[in-house]
């Protein structure tokens, strides 16, 4: 490996990046040249509270981006840089496609990460927002590859199914309603032969939890049904222990070993 580790997650709302390459952050935090580049396109301002949560006397918009910092805080490993795109929240569908690519382009452009991350197709839950943000990362990476240095490898968020239907069987059993592949905000599983990469962050498990809970006003999002106590945050850890990534560029051999680093192979 060459020690330019750079790495750029491009997501819609805060939480959003609280999971799925937290543990990779952590893992990576004091290699020879590390550099973790974060862009939100919306500071989620539409979004719903936790019914748990006290009474709030301002903008949902301001506490959730107060929750993005303290949640990497409580981490420990904060982004190097970090961009808010300012869109309106559940609007991002609905900015030019050409802008949204030229904006997450322009970041891009700049900082030539290694690897990008986002949201595949389906947006992982099906969210417009997802949607878009994902697309546009995508065409902005096809666009810039090629004509510089880093931008080797796009990687998209994933839930193998088989992961999916164990956690769906645990939902049922918390009495929980069980999420359709299908439906809009439940989470959509990818086929496992899809999964290109699956880093094991059990070592640092425990900070991807301490920063999911610092989102508490989304806590019906990032841990439904489950309570505070200590016991339940160790099976958080539990569930956070693997990051698994579909490979989107370069285009993954069928039947290729699965990697165990989002920078393995990029010497």
């Amino acid at each position: 490996m060459d020690g330019s580790h750079i790495l750029a997650l491009i997501v819609a709302h805060p939480d959003d990046d609280a999971y799925g390459l937290a543990g990779t952050v952590a893992l990576h935090e004091n290699d020879p040249g590390f550099r973790f580049i974060l862009v939100h396109a919306t500071d989620g301002a539409a979004g719903q509270i936790d019914p748990a949560y006290p009474p709030v006397n301002e903008a949902l918009g301001s506490i959730r981006r107060r929750e993005m910092d303290a949640a990497w805080m409580a981490h420990g490993r904060p982004p190097d840089r970090h961009e808010w795109l300012d869109y309106d929240d559940g609007a991002v569908g609905q900015v030019p496609f050409d802008e949204l690519a030229e904006r997450i382009g322009g970041i891009l452009a700049q900082e030539r990460p290694d690897v990008v991350a986002t949201f595949g197709p389906d947006g992982l839950t099906g969210h417009p927002d997802h949607i878009a943000v994902g697309a546009a990362t995508d065409a902005a990476f096809s666009r810039l590859r090629g004509g510089g240095p880093g931008l080797r490898r796009l990687v998209h968020g994933g839930v193998r199914r088989s992961t999916w239907e164990r956690w769906n069987r645990g939902r049922i059993r918390r009495g929980l309603a069980p999420w359709d592949a299908g439906r809009m905000y439940d989470v959509h599983p990818v086929p496992d032969e899809e999964i290109g990469i699956e880093v094991d962050v059990s070592a640092v498990a425990h900070r991807v939890v301490a920063g999911l809970m610092e989102h508490r006003t989304q806590r019906h999002v990032v841990s439904p049904g489950v309570p505070p106590e200590a016991e339940e945050d160790a099976r958080w850890a539990r569930t956070v222990g693997a990051e698994p990534l579909v490979m989107a560029w370069p285009p993954r051999e069928p039947g290729a070993p699965v990697l165990g680093d989002v920078f393995e192979g990029l010497d």
